[in-house]
């Protein structure tokens, strides 16, 4: 079954402009519409339900030259509602007004393409967050569930139940493929603010050059191609709240602004001098262990106290396996839907089958084998040899090109300190095989340090100093060769 269409209410009266966006709208598959009065559009917005909505500035409300006094009603009438508002008067005074009356973001005309994606992309996957629960428990038909009925998942509900009332900021733990952002999700549901907007902002995907300006803006003329003034997630977030996923990616620049923000509750754009106040709650989450990342100096100890005040641990899959049947069941059902199929029949071994597996990719692992066994085997149902290679597919281990084999390296590392050549067999073994190592994961990265750094489970901060110590360059695409390590 094709899913829902998203919609899309442009309010514009300015014709060309109209047609131009609607286009665009149409072009990321939205259904759009369009009217040219704004209260035409505040009473469309009454009786039907939309994704978002696009106003322009100029669509005159109540007197309101500016006519941001729609955002205002609109934002009163419907807050979980994401309003972007585009003006052909870029000026600052107008963003900030625009979100200080409750805009989900602000574009300068004219739109380009680019921006106008990006912007709408986003407001569309808050919307999506805001507005679609997240159950509890078992199945519920949809795929925003949080499943379980092991101890292990009760105790994450107990905690949700016990903290999401509360108004203090949360750290969600668990590794990758655990279901972070749906707890996350769940903790603003039950939350005292779960009547305003939920932002959320993937730490670990944002280029660092750009990370500080997402978070908290950028004035005009800030850096290279800040060609326009741009409101940042914690100005969006202001009174309501904040989800920094895969916190653990910060770097140490960064983390000291965060701190600032959540002891001063004020930001500053960059480029800016203003201070300028936001009341936010953040919900942080990360697949690191932060404690190992405060031993060796890349997080920050007065940050962690900071964010740490509630934590919720959500459990790895191979600690909760008697929730495997449910979570298949699940899944086999979502995507039978999905691929127009009534239902997919299971084997009588396959959930012991996929019981027994380590599943390191956990839930979101397994949600993936079962989509492809159900694509694989359609109405016939899926089996464990279906299963059996799929999970193969998965498990291509990564292989470091040494100048020898592990025994002879041993042996080797061991001489040479015999000999007293080395210091110590230990220190130069580490330093061959870690060497190898980073090398290999720069190679496979095409040079991206924040996927290698992901990868080798380091902080970016972390693996940029080991690169700098075995003289390794990110861009560099061939593997290491070497036999022993640099000088220190």
């Amino acid at each position: 079954m094709a899913e829902t269409p998203q919609r899309l209410l442009l309010i514009d009266p300015n014709e060309a402009d109209a047609r131009s966006l609607l286009a665009l709208a149409r072009e990321a598959g939205l259904v759009a519409e369009s009217v040219a009065e704004g209260q035409a559009g505040f009473e469309r917005a009454k009786v039907e339900a939309f994704n978002a909505i696009i106003l322009d500035a100029a669509a005159a409300d109540g007197g309101d030259p500016k006519g941001l006094g729609l955002v205002a009603q609109l934002h009163a009438r419907h807050p979980r509602l994401p309003v972007i508002v585009v003006s052909g008067d870029g000026s600052s005074t107008t963003a900030i007004d625009a979100i200080k009356r409750g805009a989900f973001d602000f574009l300068a005309k004219p739109v380009g393409k680019q921006d106008f994606q990006k912007v709408l992309a986003a407001a569309l996957a808050a919307s999506r967050r805001m507005t679609k629960p997240v159950s509890i428990g078992r199945a519920s038909g949809g795929e925003d569930t949080l499943i379980g009925e092991s101890r292990a998942m009760m105790e994450v509900y107990k905690d949700l139940g016990r903290i999401s009332p509360m108004p203090v900021t949360v750290v969600l733990r668990g590794e990758t493929g655990t279901g972070k952002e749906l707890v996350a999700r769940a903790l603003y549901q039950h939350g005292h603010r779960a009547h305003m907007p939920f932002i959320a902002v993937n730490c670990a995907a944002i280029p660092e050059s750009l990370l500080e300006s997402e978070l908290f803006g950028h004035e005009k003329g800030a850096f290279t191609g800040a060609d326009t003034m741009r409101i940042g997630r914690f100005e969006q977030a202001h009174n309501a709240t904040l989800f920094l996923d895969e916190i653990g990616d910060l770097d140490l620049s960064l983390q000291s602004k965060l701190l600032r923000v959540l002891q001063e509750k004020q930001i500053q754009r960059v480029g800016g001098r203003a201070e300028i106040p936001v009341d936010v709650r953040i919900i942080a989450a990360t697949h690191r262990n932060l404690e190992s990342m405060i031993a060796d100096g890349s997080f920050r100890e007065d940050l962690f106290y900071r964010l740490n005040v509630a934590s919720i641990r959500i459990p790895p899959l191979r600690e909760r396996r008697s929730d495997i049947p449910l979570l298949v069941e699940h899944f086999a059902s979502l995507v039978a839907s999905e691929f127009g199929l009534e239902s997919v029949a299971l084997a009588h071994d396959v959930t012991e089958f996929l019981r027994q597996q380590p599943w390191p990719g956990n839930v979101r692992q397994l949600q993936n084998v079962i989509r492809k066994a159900v694509l694989k085997a359609r109405s016939y149902g899926i089996r464990v040899s279906d299963l059996r290679g799929i999970l193969e597919e998965t498990r291509q281990p990564v292989r470091i090109e040494t100048p020898h084999g592990l025994h002879e390296l041993i042996t080797d590392a061991l001489r040479r300190s015999i000999d007293g050549e080395s210091p110590g067999a230990h220190a130069l073994l580490m330093a061959r095989v870690e060497g190898d190592l980073l090398a290999e994961a720069i190679a496979l990265s095409g040079g991206n340090q924040a996927k290698a750094a992901r990868w080798l489970g380091l902080s970016r901060l972390t693996l940029r100093e080991k690169l700098r110590h075995y003289r390794l360059h990110p861009g560099e695409r061939t593997k290491s060769t070497r036999t022993a390590p640099p000088d220190s």
